[in-house]
């Protein structure tokens, strides 16, 4: 697949890299040539191409979302996604690491009305990007899960489809109003590692039976 990437901080390209090992062509969108994590990016995998942002998503079939939320607004102001996919992998954190949207509503619905004709699916949100490089965990036999929200069906699968490939369980927690609970879960992540210590590399998991 053609995927592109809008963003490719450590959480975008620790993504888009285990992507492109897998087969897939990776595309950064980025309508400044000169921005240095594009240039990292391209330096550290010269795999990736690199695209301005509405050409990116005219060529992918599918596009992530990676950059911090405080700026997806202004990054997805006019351009046209036409009905593909739009992984929303971004988390509104404010203040002392509380939702920055107050959770009024998620931060993915905002992304949803910030491109209307994008079918927008939260993923790669529960987690820090540490999880992103490296999910194996070879002494257990369960798979991280990846708790994944969006309205529409045939946008979940194509997602769902990656997780596979990537080692992730995909468990669709339904529309995508459930993104708020998902945030959440990420802001509870990043307060056990980020300010109590807590090692980041440790994930949820379902069992069912």
């Amino acid at each position: 697949m053609k995927l592109g990437f809008i963003g490719i901080g450590k959480v975008g390209f620790s993504i888009a890299n285990r992507l492109q090992k897998l087969g897939h062509e990776i595309i950064v969108g980025n309508n400044n040539s000169s921005s240095e994590s594009l240039k990292k990016a391209l330096n550290q995998n010269p795999l990736f191409t690199h695209a301005q942002v509405q050409d990116m998503v005219m060529q992918c079939d599918l596009a992530f979302l990676a950059t911090p939320f405080g700026a997806n607004q202004s990054v997805l102001q006019g351009i046209s996604f036409k009905g593909k996919t739009l992984v929303d992998c971004t988390n509104p954190v404010g203040a002392g690491i509380s939702h920055g949207l107050k959770s009024d509503k998620s931060g993915a619905e905002a992304v949803q009305e910030w491109a209307p004709d994008a079918n927008v699916v939260k993923a790669f949100s529960i987690y820090g990007y540490e999880n992103f490089i490296d999910n194996a965990f070879p002494q257990y036999h369960v798979k991280p899960v990846m708790l994944i929200a969006g309205n529409d069906a045939k946008a979940k699968n194509e997602v769902s489809f990656l997780l596979n490939e990537l080692g992730f369980a995909g468990k669709d927690t339904g529309p995508l109003s459930q993104s708020l609970h998902l945030e959440h879960m990420t802001l509870l992540w990043v307060k056990m590692v980020r300010m109590n210590g807590h090692t980041p590399h440790f994930v949820w998991a379902c069992l069912e039976k």
